[in-house]
């Protein structure tokens, strides 16, 4: 493979492809996952937001108690319709000027969305700035998990993933923080605080891509060898002569010169129908992963968890007997927030596959006793405590297992000449299932449309079912394999069979790359050194 004029080293040790865990490497895998702070806080806010007396009165007149359910489903859903949309175009910006500054043009065009909707006082500019905004949650919620798989270390590849769920969790937390302190504002201040107060977390990430490294993986992709040595050497804190740097790039060169001698890759369409090649029966196939990942976020939404956090204020006011619904939306969301580091042990010590198995269980078990409860003694007060309860345990199983597990794994399953438009897909379909829920749900719950009240939680545990059967059947297990060894494993095993496989050769090896080659600073034809 030619590039940057740096010799591609080697080595067939399955045991040293990866330099150990540094603080250095770690902290920047962790301010990477500060991008889900305002993922989370974007997804959180509108909760609080439209159940306030001044909100809904600038949108639906100064009679109204209530939004109609047409514009609630319309301000919700309008921004995972732009972040849809946001993510399939952050497939291409990320192969074409890289994983890193996809990301700061992403908290730009977010800002902007956010700058239009604190300025709205009717209903036209909030739906245009969630629209707007929605496709900068796009770019950063696609290629923030991409970025984050290929930079992080493999020991520790999916805490720091989890990490990206936790500050989600951070900004559900803080979201419903600022709503319940600005709810009884008699002002616009009311809703304008929680809108404005979101570019802040935008501008933090952007300020610090600037300093972080662009994915080595990325140059490797451009042919950009030198670069993406000097970058794999600052991510993983060593020097880029070291015999670590050597042997982790040329597994990496040497997996992306299989993946492109087996599938040929041509033009832009080529390139994107790539992602559906192969047969659904094979498990390393291009279109089997595909079909994995945006299968994975569609169950991750089919949860029923972003109808606790996207409704859960209305819906706590609709049962009667709760004097504060602002306060219980608080509850749910720290409960999510304590619960989710819990992943960071668990998903290196427990593995994904079996993480998902039963977490997709006890949500179940949970969402039907909700609606069981809630369904036959709505209006006791004991009965509506219970329900509560159990909400907050199925949050707990979400937070410590399909929360994090499904951004973990989508970053995993792809090779490296379709990662960015895989994990840009499956990105893409959950936003489009958000969307579909966010739009559905004021049809299912309000009192003037089907008035399902806990009922609802049958629906969710009916799908949390599908979810079970779903993760024994179709999860792999990825847990401790580097990306490259990932791609043997899933051509090797069956997702039932996979947590027993260890990698046993490198594509070095099999690439006839493992005489060693120095690897020192060549500066590319392009004078660009930077990285």
């Amino acid at each position: 493979m030619a590039g940057g004029g740096v010799a591609p080293p080697g080595g067939g040790d399955v045991n040293r492809v990866e330099a150990p865990v540094t603080i250095k490497a770690y902290m920047m895998c962790v301010f990477a996952a500060f991008g889900g702070i305002f993922f989370g806080y974007d997804s959180g806010y509108i909760s609080g937001v439209l159940a306030m007396d001044f909100f809904i009165k600038t949108i639906a007149g100064d009679d109204a108690t209530a939004l109609p359910s047409r514009d609630k489903s319309l301000i919700t859903s309008i921004l995972s319709a732009g972040t849809f949309f946001g993510a399939l175009i952050a497939g291409d910006m990320a192969d074409w000027i890289g994983r890193r500054l996809t990301i700061i043009f992403g908290c730009t065009v977010f800002i902007i969305g956010v700058a239009l909707q604190t300025a709205s006082a009717g209903l036209g500019l909030i739906v245009a700035g969630r629209l707007v905004a929605g496709f900068g949650v796009g770019f950063v919620s696609a290629i923030i998990i991409l970025y984050m798989s290929e930079i992080a270390p493999r020991k520790v590849r999916g805490a720091i993933v989890s990490g990206y769920q936790f500050c989600i969790c951070i900004g559900l937390l803080l979201a419903s923080c600022v709503d319940y302190g600005t709810q009884d504002r008699t002002d616009s201040g009311s809703y304008r605080i929680p809108i404005g107060l979101q570019a802040l977390w935008a501008i933090v990430l952007a300020v610090g891509l600037f300093i972080l490294p662009e994915s080595p993986r990325f140059f490797v992709k451009k042919g950009k060898l030198d670069l993406a040595a000097k970058a794999l050497a600052s991510v993983r804190d060593q020097p880029i002569e070291s015999a670590y740097i050597q042997d982790e790039l040329a597994e990496i060169i040497a997996n992306h010169e299989y993946e492109m001698a087996a599938v040929p890759h041509g033009s832009y369409f080529q390139a994107w129908a790539m992602c559906f090649k192969g047969s659904i029966w094979e498990g390393s196939s291009y279109l089997r992963r595909t079909i994995l990942g945006t299968s994975m976020q569609m169950m991750q939404q089919w949860t029923g968890i972003n109808f606790v956090f996207y409704f859960g204020t209305t819906f706590f006011t609709q049962l009667g007997t709760i004097q504060n619904p602002f306060l219980i939306s608080m509850i749910t969301t720290l409960v999510n927030v304590c619960s989710t580091p819990i992943s960071f042990w668990s998903m290196e010590r427990v593995g994904r596959r079996s993480l998902l198995i039963w977490g997709a269980l006890g949500m179940c078990i949970c969402e039907f006793i909700v609606a069981i409860i809630g369904t036959v003694a709505p209006d006791n007060d004991n009965a509506v405590k219970a329900m509560i309860a159990f909400i907050c345990i199925y949050i707990f199983f979400f937070a410590t297992t399909w929360g994090p597990g499904a951004w973990v794994v989508i970053g995993e399953i792809f090779p490296l000449p379709m990662r960015a438009k895989g994990v840009a897909l499956s990105t893409a379909s959950n936003w489009m299932w958000n969307c579909i829920i966010a739009v559905i749900t004021p049809y299912m719950v309000d009192e003037d449309k089907g008035n399902l009240n806990a009922k609802v939680f049958f629906i969710w545990g009916s799908l949390c079912a599908c979810c079970f059967l779903y993760s024994y059947l179709l999860i792999p297990e990825t847990k401790g394999l580097t990306l490259e060894q990932v791609d043997q494993m899933l051509a090797e095993t069956t997702p039932r069979t996979s947590s027993r496989w260890v990698p046993h050769t490198t594509y070095a090896a099999e690439m006839g790359m493992t005489e060693k080659g120095k690897v020192g600073h060549v500066e590319h034809p392009s004078g660009d050194e930077s990285v």
